[in-house]
């Protein structure tokens, strides 16, 4: 008997999402703090308790199939503990891999199955703010625009409407996004 495809979970997340450095860590912040439930980025919560234990940001990066395929199975498991009925704000999901795995010249065949596993409610991309280094951030300037059309690309392939959201103040951005929902 061939093997039958899992049903497609369909939640009622809303995805932030963008190149580094273009805001969208401090939306989330600013969600929480108005009292809506928040999902942090895997990425950062792996990169800043690696740094935490003496490593540094190279040797966390330095082999891309182990660090993406590791920040990959940590957002599947966190959001398959989520309430698929809830509505939450994601810090990036699974399609982003897609786009992380394109960029470290990684097959994105995984992701990609994955990501056509869930669908998320709303994706928001953030448009990019002047890029400034941060202690878990690796990408320039250049790597940042790369990111955001791969990611741009990801969610699109997946048939998502993507919205863009224009820089603007902190509180003004998430106004924008909440009065999408």
């Amino acid at each position: 008997m061939p093997e039958r495809e899992p049903a497609v979970r369909l939640t009622r997340w809303t995805v932030v999402t963008g190149a580094p450095c273009s805001g969208k860590t401090a939306v989330i912040d600013e969600l929480a703090r108005r009292g809506y439930r928040v999902v942090p980025e895997a990425a950062r919560a792996y990169i800043e308790a690696e740094l935490e234990k003496g490593r540094r940001l190279d040797e966390i990066k330095s082999d891309p199939r182990r660090f993406e395929g590791h920040i990959f199975r940590a957002k599947r498991r966190l959001e398959a503990r989520l309430p698929a009925g809830e509505r939450l704000f994601l810090d990036r999901a699974l399609p982003d891999s897609i786009a992380y795995y394109v960029l470290e010249g990684l097959d994105p065949a995984e992701p990609r199955r994955q990501s056509l596993r869930v669908r998320y409610q709303r994706i928001f991309l953030f448009e990019r703010l002047d890029f400034a280094p941060d202690p878990v951030r690796s990408e320039n300037a250049l790597a940042a625009g790369r990111i955001e059309r791969l990611i741009d690309a990801a969610y699109r392939d997946l048939d998502y409407v993507v919205t863009r959201v224009p820089v603007l103040p902190i509180p003004e951005r998430a106004e924008f996004v909440l009065k999408r929902l």
